[in-house]
């Protein structure tokens, strides 16, 4: 993070402006709405800052800069096409420990404008830290359209509302839940229709309502780019107040839950059970008994060998309100990625997902079904026993030359492709990164033809012409994300 976003109060604080033509006009005028005690030094100003001046909205120093007019100055703002100007505006600043905004000059900022949405008292700023005005424009345009124009007039009324509501409940919790329900509900409804009284009166009687009980909510996050957590699974972990997640969900989606939730890990890697299935079904009911909100978030589709059913059958047997919020499960997120279609018309008519990590003295898999040609197996944890899988599908006739992949760490930046025959397949999955997914069928081979995710040309072409590349082809999967 280069730049720490803050809001700054500039009321009545001594700002001084260099420039007076149009860019500095425009500075002028954001700066003024904040309420700055504005200094503007230009030898002439531009017809807008002309009529401000006869209004004696700022004071207007006419000539060259001085180095003694940034004495006592908050921030200082620069709008010339001056570079040596310029230039030593931002070292006599430096010096000071004033803050400083050379305009369109990124390496000569210790503070920079962002692009703004104004809902007052709600405000939105977005940057890109000075590297990309015109990104930071249009994703304020986007905004624009998304954010309701009575927003504003909703934290008002929210404003005055607050210590009464802090009143009546003594938790932040309890506080927050009243709010979600209010910004959510009834209330925003008749703010968005100009019925500022009536928004009232649900207040008051959303006030007099019991507080809220806990409840559960089973959500998936996908395979791992954080790009592809569904739109409500966002929401949802975003109004949680604890977060129990697994090994599997990504660094870059944990960010994505609210700050001050708890989040507590309760993973099992293969051969490391750190916390027991029954430790976390008795972790959701002590929680949600507690009245919290509580997210069970798990990688790929909870209903996809995830044990969600367990853990919502453990939830309705206790009385706890639940809900599920589907996930992409790596099946479908990872094989995408890797330009492997799991049907095609020329390959495969069915695909089948399969777990190669049974429950002990469980029924075992119906191998000459699988071994069957013309389809797809998509294999779940299934590194540790590869070598058996392909044992068992070979001998039940399925050919040992059978094009499979591996695919680790799919969808992800460091996401890794190896193909090669179902012979191989014991090898492949020593080699590739966890978590890793199993794909064996005919439509594997079509991963060289179509993959798209990543710097795949220049793998290929590195291994092209190495001599001692193995029998299998090895793609590194590479992309750069801001």
């Amino acid at each position: 993070m280069d730049y720490l976003p803050l809001f700054v109060q500039l009321k009545a604080r001594s700002v001084l402006l260099v420039g007076g033509g149009e860019i500095a006009s425009r500075k002028a005028s954001l700066l003024l709405r904040a309420g700055a005690a504005l200094t503007i030094v230009a030898p002439e100003l531009h017809d807008e800052l002309q009529q401000r001046y006869q209004k004696a909205e700022f004071k207007w120093l006419q000539g060259a800069f001085k180095s003694e007019y940034l004495d006592g100055v908050f921030l200082v703002v620069a709008a010339t096409d001056d570079h040596s100007l310029n230039q030593h505006i931002y070292e006599e600043a430096n010096n000071r420990a004033v803050l400083v905004n050379i305009v369109d000059n990124q390496p000569l900022c210790s503070a920079i404008f962002p692009s703004i949405i104004d809902r007052s008292p709600v405000i939105v700023a977005i940057s890109s830290a000075g590297t990309s005005p015109v990104l930071t424009r249009l994703l304020r345009e986007k905004l624009e359209s998304l954010l309701s124009f009575h927003l504003g007039t909703m934290a008002k009324i929210a404003g005055n509302w607050r210590e009464r509501v802090k009143q009546r409940f003594s938790s932040i919790r309890q506080r927050r839940y009243f709010w979600e329900k209010a910004f959510n509900g009834r209330f925003a409804t008749l703010i968005a229709n100009g019925q500022l009284q009536q928004a009232e009166e649900q207040l008051e009687q959303q006030l007099s309502e019991s507080p809220a009980q806990g409840e559960l909510a089973l959500v998936g996050a996908g395979p791992g780019d954080p790009g592809l957590l569904t739109l409500k699974g966002l929401q949802v972990i975003q109004q949680a107040d604890v977060v129990l997640y697994d090994h599997l969900v990504s660094a870059e989606i944990l960010e994505l839950v609210r700050r001050d939730a708890d989040k507590i890990c309760v993973g099992k890697r293969a051969g490391n059970h750190s916390v027991s299935q029954e430790e976390t079904n008795a972790l959701i009911i002590k929680l949600a008994n507690q009245g919290k909100k509580v997210v069970r978030l798990k990688g790929g589709d909870p209903f996809i060998f995830g044990r969600g059913g367990e853990e919502l059958q453990i939830a309705a047997a206790a009385g706890i309100p639940f809900q599920v919020v589907p996930g992409i499960t790596a099946a479908i997120g990872a094989t995408a990625y890797a330009g492997i279609p799991l049907t095609h018309r020329e390959h495969s008519q069915s695909v089948t997902f399969i777990t190669g990590h049974c429950r002990e003295n469980g029924n075992e898999l119906d191998w000459p079904a699988l071994a069957q040609g013309n389809q797809t197996l998509a294999i779940y944890m299934g590194t540790i026993k590869a070598g058996l899988i392909s044992q068992k599908l070979i001998s039940h006739g399925r050919d040992a030359n059978t094009p499979v992949a591996v695919i680790g760490r799919g969808t992800r930046p460091d996401q890794q492709v190896l193909t090669g025959t179902l012979s191989e397949l014991d090898k492949l999955a020593q080699e590739a990164p966890s978590p890793a997914l199993l794909v064996v069928g005919e439509v594997a081979q079509l991963h060289h033809q179509i993959a798209w995710f990543g710097q795949q040309s220049v793998a290929q072409s590195a291994l092209s012409t190495s001599e001692k590349t193995p029998a299998h082809l090895y793609h590194s999967a590479v992309i750069d994300i801001e």
